[in-house]
């Protein structure tokens, strides 16, 4: 296995991991950057306010992301093992 060979599969694994993780994370920060200036706003500290908003952001994400996010992986892994004969060489 080449130099080049790792760096593009660390790349294509970094691409992956950005592709699957990013609408959550993005989602999460949204809604408790949200929360957050309502909490600022109202002077209401509590901190379940934050945690049940995110949960169910999250939740609903995953509900209409996660076939999506289920092909993604199965073809990465598939590409990926469809060429380790290659890599092992």
């Amino acid at each position: 296995m080449t130099d080049d060979t790792v760096l593009e599969l660390s790349r294509q694994a970094f691409l992956a991991c950005l592709k699957l993780g990013g609408p959550t994370l993005m989602v999460a920060l949204v809604v408790g950057v949200g929360i957050s200036i309502l909490q600022a706003i109202t002077q209401v500290q509590d901190a379940t306010m934050t945690f049940v908003p995110k949960t169910i952001a999250i939740g609903l994400v995953l509900l209409v992301c996660g076939s999506w996010m289920l092909q993604s992986l199965l073809a990465y892994s598939g590409e990926l093992f469809t060429r380790l004969p290659q890599f092992v060489r």
